[in-house]
């Protein structure tokens, strides 16, 4: 793939990575997770407050952010979603057009969802994020780990996560990353 500018940068295709994952490398996940899978069942967070104010570890009303994360990481990995529609859901999205370009550019790519299985709130703003990739809506990635983070009053993908589902097939020269 050519990135407009005259830049032939190449980036591997996301499919790459998860037959990668597959097919013998389990348990990536985000660089500061260690790659060591969370316990089995993790729930939110304590410190939970219905109040309408964060206590620190969580948002201000957990089960509504964590449904919106579940649907915002839906729609970020919806194969039908277009990269205007997944740069909402992208920390800092509006600045990755290139990386979006460069992540739903493989046909393949394009036929890569997800769904979230667990959501750990780690603060207000930041969630460990368990999730299984499906390539043609077949799981391909069973509980892979991620991070959730609230920006703009939005729960996005996190750039570190799709950077580490890029990064999986080994190039780190991925823009945006």
């Amino acid at each position: 793939m050519t990135f407009r500018g005259g830049s032939a940068r190449r980036v591997p295709a996301l499919v790459a990575a998860v037959l990668l994952v597959a097919t013998g490398t389990a348990g990536c996940g985000d660089a500061d997770d260690g790659g060591q899978p969370a316990p089995s069942g993790a729930a939110s967070g304590s410190g939970q407050s219905r109040t309408g104010t964060p206590t620190g570890n969580a948002p201000a009303d957990p089960a509504a952010a964590e449904r919106e994360i579940k649907e915002n990481w839906r729609k970020f990995f919806d194969p039908n979603s277009s990269n205007a529609e997944k740069a909402k859901y992208l920390q800092n999205g509006e600045q990755l057009q290139l990386l979006l370009e460069a992540f739903n550019g493989d046909q393949r790519g394009r036929q890569v969802g997800a769904q979230v299985s667990a959501v750990r709130f780690t603060s207000a703003t930041e969630a460990d994020v368990t999730y299984s990739l499906t390539l043609k809506k077949a799981t391909a990635l069973p509980n892979a780990k991620g991070v959730s983070v609230y920006q703009d009053k939005v729960w996005k993908v996190s750039l570190k996560t799709l950077c580490a589902l890029v990064g999986m097939s080994g190039n780190a020269s991925a823009p945006g990353c």
